[in-house]
């Protein structure tokens, strides 16, 4: 157990972190999934490299997920008006990544939960829609606001720099 922890503590820390904006909520969160990976670990299958790693993300984001379903202190989901951006993504290749993490963590809690649903772990609308009990529909609306505000972020943290 020591081992595993050592070796991804860091790695599930920053999945964690990209969906939990409270550093004691992450705490707890990261906790309940060593937890689970720890009574769960004779579920695992080995399906070659990587496999593990995925698993322990999946039950980490899985756990986040959770947190933020029994908060609900705001709407999960929002319909807010955004600024006109460019078409073209913003241009990112100045920014560190813990600048882009941090200001992914300003995305309100919905956007920023299907950003990393869709984008980092790779999920479709569909099955986002199936984890966040939504419709696919509201899934790709999400992502775009959370895209476009992602972008004026971006952009004005750029404008800073100058």
């Amino acid at each position: 157990m020591d081992v595993l922890y050592a070796r991804y503590a860091d790695y599930l820390t920053g999945v964690c972190y990209r969906y939990i904006t409270n550093d004691e909520d992450l705490k707890d969160v990261l906790q309940e999934s060593f937890i689970k990976i720890f009574t769960q670990i004779s579920s695992f299958e080995y399906r070659g490299s990587g496999s593990l790693q995925a698993w322990m993300t999946r039950i980490a984001v899985n756990e986040s997920l959770q947190l933020l379903r029994r908060q609900k202190n705001d709407p999960l989901f929002l319909d807010t008006e955004l600024p006109d951006l460019p078409e073209e993504d913003p241009d990112t290749d100045e920014l560190t990544p813990e600048v882009l993490v941090r200001l992914l963590r300003k995305l309100p809690e919905g956007y920023r939960t299907v950003l990393n649903l869709y984008v980092i772990e790779g999920k479709s609308h569909k099955e986002i829609a199936e984890l966040l009990h939504i419709k696919p529909d509201s899934s790709a609306s999400q992502l775009h606001r959370a895209k476009n505000m992602l972008a004026h972020f971006i952009n004005e943290y750029k404008s800073k720099l100058v």
